[in-house]
């Protein structure tokens, strides 16, 4: 494209003889600053006058040359008081061959009067610096007797190291007390600097400190919560730009587990959004329940019995292979009516989820179902799992009153031990009596365990939101995940029951 310069009474365009620049005519900048859409304004409007056109309004494709700048090009847009921010050279005629009345801004003015700017901005500096040494001495009296720049400079600096001596002279500076004053507060920097990172939450600053291990996850060690993060860690999702860390983020979960913690104090502990912790909690759940979930397993009948605790060889021999029993958990009220009935427990008199757990004689739990209403027995719900279908024949089955399962054991070739009742009689027989001491010493280990798990993970204390109990049909209910994950933990741990 051929470049046309717009300046009244110009007629120079591209040409291979003549080497010359064509520059556009500026635009109005808005998207940098009131300033600058100002000042680009200001400029664009002296552009225009300068080109000298009457009834003309420019277009992108407009140019003007370099022969109108007396550098050859436009100067930066805040360097206003340069001759070339707008052209100044061969402008031609206004208007009627009246020739412009305007002047070129001589190049070498602009340079005094940058000169003279410097100038003032060094007397300034030093007027400063001697003002700080001594307010009575000042600059100024040299401007008086029109000291040139290095004599001001020079007696300004003769100056300034005389009142810097004298005062040092004067309030005899020791530098063994500074360097002193330094080494202490570097030392209370870094004591600082490890209180911070004391009371921060991550795997460095729990190391060597079990107690507070145990407070925050329920683990006994911090050997423990470190192997329990390198098997979660190659699992949990994450990029560079997130805010947590991947042990964080394990740590928030075992925190809201073991202390019952809302959504919003988590958030303010880790310093991040309450939906950033709803989610992170939603994958590290699901993460620690895919790997974490075999931690609840069902013994060999020879590891059961070569561990057998010495109270239950003295009652039972080696035939007990499970305790079983219920725990509810309280959750909201549904709005389904269906689903408030079926979640509404007559002997909690609240709305519930029930599950069914199972212990080996050494207190490990070893099996746990999913969750059921409130209102199921607790014969459906072992009717219903597939926990008979693990007994052996010979295998020993200790419960409460409410499993009047012994049918069903026994299609197993297995054996369900109750308490007696007295239901229809005064009182029981002795042998009866016996035999129920025998079946309640040892059946409360149960009721430990599941208090346990309880105490040590109180997110099960409390009443838990209808969110955790949606259940779609290719995925695990959250309440079941939160309490195999709870049990799973609890293994992990000194167990309740003596061996010896």
């Amino acid at each position: 494209m051929v470049n046309v310069c717009v300046v009244y009474g110009c007629h120079n365009r591209n040409s291979k003889e003549v080497k010359r620049s064509f520059h556009a005519i500026p635009a109005v900048l808005t998207t940098q600053g009131e300033k600058t859409e100002r000042l680009s304004a200001e400029r664009r409007r002296l552009w225009i006058s300068k080109i000298a056109r009457k009834d003309w309004t420019p277009t992108k494709h407009s140019k003007v040359c370099s022969d109108h700048f007396v550098e050859g090009k436009p100067t930066a847009l805040y360097n206003q008081n340069h001759p070339d921010w707008a052209p100044s050279l061969k402008l031609g005629l206004i208007r009627d061959d009246k020739p412009s009345t305007s002047s070129p801004v001589s190049l070498e003015r602009y340079s005094r009067a940058a000169d003279r700017q410097n100038k003032r901005a060094r007397y300034s500096a030093a007027e400063t610096l001697l003002d700080l040494a001594d307010p009575v001495f000042s600059v100024r009296q040299f401007e008086d007797s029109h000291a040139d720049d290095e004599k001001a400079r020079k007696v300004c600096t003769f100056h300034l190291q005389g009142k810097l001596e004298q005062r040092s002279e004067k309030h005899n500076v020791n530098v063994q007390q500074i360097r002193e004053d330094h080494q202490n507060l570097t030392t209370e920097n870094m004591n600082l600097r490890q209180k911070i990172q004391d009371q921060s939450l991550t795997l460095e600053s729990l190391k060597d400190n079990d107690e507070k291990v145990k407070y925050y996850t329920g683990l006994p060690r911090y050997i423990t919560l470190v192997g329990l993060f390198h098997l979660l860690d190659p699992y949990i999702s994450g990029n560079g730009r997130s805010v947590l860390a991947n042990f964080q983020k394990v740590l928030m979960v075992l925190m809201k587990l073991r202390l019952g913690l809302n959504t919003q104090d988590l958030a303010y502990r880790f310093g991040v959004s309450a939906s950033t912790v709803s989610r992170t909690f939603g994958h590290v759940i699901n993460v620690m329940y895919c790997r974490m979930k075999d931690m609840i397993m069902w013994p060999d009948r020879e590891q059961l019995r070569s561990t057998m605790p010495m109270e239950f060889r003295k009652n039972f021999g080696l035939k007990v292979a499970v305790i079983i029993d219920c725990f509810e958990i309280f959750t909201e009220r549904p709005s389904d009516l269906l689903a408030r009935a079926e979640t509404w427990s007559n002997y909690k008199h609240h709305n519930t989820i029930k599950l069914l757990i199972g212990i080996t004689p050494q207190g490990v739990v070893s099996y746990l179902s999913s969750a059921w209403g409130g209102r199921a027995s607790d014969k459906m719900i072992t009717e219903s799992c597939d926990l008979l279908d693990r007994l052996l024949p010979g295998d020993l089955v200790l419960a409460d009153r409410g499993f009047d399962i012994a049918e069903s054991v026994g299609l197993q070739c297995a054996e369900v031990k109750i308490p007696a009742f007295t239901k229809g009689r005064k009182q029981l027989s002795p042998l009866e009596v016996q035999e129920t001491r025998k079946i309640a010493h040892v059946r409360i280990h149960v009721e430990r365990v599941i208090g346990l798990v309880r105490n040590k993970y109180t997110i099960l204390k409390g009443t838990l939101p209808m969110d955790y109990m949606q259940n779609d049909e290719d995925e695990v209910p959250l309440i079941d995940k939160i309490v195999t994950v709870c049990c799973a933990l609890t293994n992990l741990c000194a167990s309740v029951i003596p061996f010896n």
